[in-house]
């Protein structure tokens, strides 16, 4: 008979286990904030005296640090409490959208340390142009970070449209298609940064890194919602999937793309080649141009947009309402198909929510199959302040520290 099962993996060796221990050991320390070696051992399973030998180790490596006794009201000596360490190594995470690149820096705590923002036309540059200038202000960003201890592990690209591969296979809004972007923007970054070595380079798609920040980082009631939808509204609609506190990524990589569902399609030609994609109705030109703000006024038109909107003009209220009435048409779809426990609206949308969240509100309350879902019921919100694409891009990279930290050790050479 036929062999149908995977092979099995090789035997775990001590080396194995042992790495795969100190992750354990890390892991539960990054997760409680403040632990003590008995607290860890009882969280992982290990004896007190094996998690005392990996914490040593952890201690030497820079991934740990010890901060005083903590007491535990019980009989026995006060224990150390461990925390993760707020130098060594760290994330480094690059945003590259239409009209800004935002970069930071964060510990392995998750905590955003240094950042550094600029607003740039980046429609109808080449793409190697826009790679490159974000290279040189991630450059001038991990010159700060060095100054405070911090040494990022990798990077993490948050790129718009399609990424796969390290490549953007299509990104509408940008004029990108099949663009190297790990490859080119790891040259250029080595061309310009300080120190020595080359760091590694990955990539995804800035929804769902936004998306991940909002899951690890976000604050308030909501973010105990471990199944959510999250768009993320700049120039172009961005969408991602997380369920179960994990993203769903799809059979390639591109689930999510709710911007360019059809919400018309005897609608407005868009720059994907379909007509009638919701961002035609609820992009940031839609919304400027529905409010008689230049559609290509970016942040300072959103700003101006928000200002006449609280001022109470008539004709920016209607087109954040007509904005609303179509993302709720195109969510009440998804959350009919998915059955999230919330959907976040970020990016412009968050501070434009007093008057785009009744519009979607409401539509979703009509549609939505189940009746669970309510106006006013608190299952939309907006995006927490806590979280963005760039922070979400940096925190993948320390959570690959994290998961090996042995790893990252006999790369830089720490013991």
């Amino acid at each position: 008979m036929k062999n149908t099962l995977d092979p099995l993996e090789p035997k775990a060796d001590k080396a194995t286990v042992r790495r795969h221990n100190l992750s354990l050991v890390l892991r539960a320390v990054h997760d409680e904030g403040e632990a003590t070696r008995a607290a860890v051992a009882a969280r992982v399973g290990l004896t007190r005296a094996a998690v005392s030998s990996l914490v040593e180790q952890l201690l030497g490596g820079g991934f740990l640090t010890e901060s005083g006794k903590t007491f535990s009201g019980q009989a026995g000596r006060p224990g150390t409490a461990l925390r993760v360490a707020r130098t060594g190594p760290a994330g480094l995470g690059v945003e590259i959208n239409i009209d800004y690149v935002s970069v930071c820096v964060v510990d392995l705590a998750g905590t955003d340390r240094v950042r550094l923002t600029e607003h740039l036309d980046n429609r109808d540059v080449p793409p190697g142009e826009v790679l490159a200038r974000a290279a040189r202000i991630a450059a001038r960003t991990l010159e700060s970070a060095a100054e405070q201890e911090l040494r990022p592990a990798g990077v993490r690209l948050a790129l718009p449209g399609l990424v796969s591969g390290g490549t953007v296979r299509q990104a509408p809004n940008l004029g990108w298609n099949r663009v190297a972007a790990e490859e080119l923007f790891g040259r250029a970054l080595g061309a310009v940064r300080p120190g020595p070595g080359d760091l590694p380079v990955g990539s995804d798609n800035e929804a769902n890194a936004a998306a991940l920040a909002e899951l690890w980082f976000g604050e308030g009631d909501g973010a105990r919602a471990r199944s959510f939808l999250y768009l993320s509204g700049e120039i172009g609609v961005g969408g991602a999937i997380v369920v179960d506190g994990e993203l769903l990524r799809g059979a390639h990589g591109f689930a999510g793309e709710i911007g360019h569902v059809v919400a018309d399609a005897e609608g407005p030609e868009c720059r994907c080649g379909s007509r009638g994609c919701l961002e035609q109705y609820a992009g940031q030109a839609a919304l400027l141009r529905g409010a008689g703000v230049d559609e290509q006024g970016g942040l300072p038109g959103v700003a101006e947009l928000e200002r006449r909107a609280a001022a109470g003009d008539a004709r920016a209220v209607a087109a954040l309402e007509r904005a609303g009435r179509m993302l709720g048409l195109v969510l009440s779809g998804a959350v009919n198909l998915l059955d999230p426990d919330a959907v976040v609206l970020g990016g412009i949308y968050r501070p434009l929510m007093p008057w785009l969240g009744a519009a979607v509100d409401r539509e979703l309350a009509l549609r939505v199959v189940s009746g669970l879902w309510v106006a006013g019921g608190g299952r939309l919100r907006a995006s927490s302040s806590s979280g963005d694409a760039a922070r979400g891009a940096a925190a993948l990279v320390v959570r690959d520290v994290i998961a090996d930290p042995a790893g990252y050790a006999e790369r830089v050479g720490t013991p």
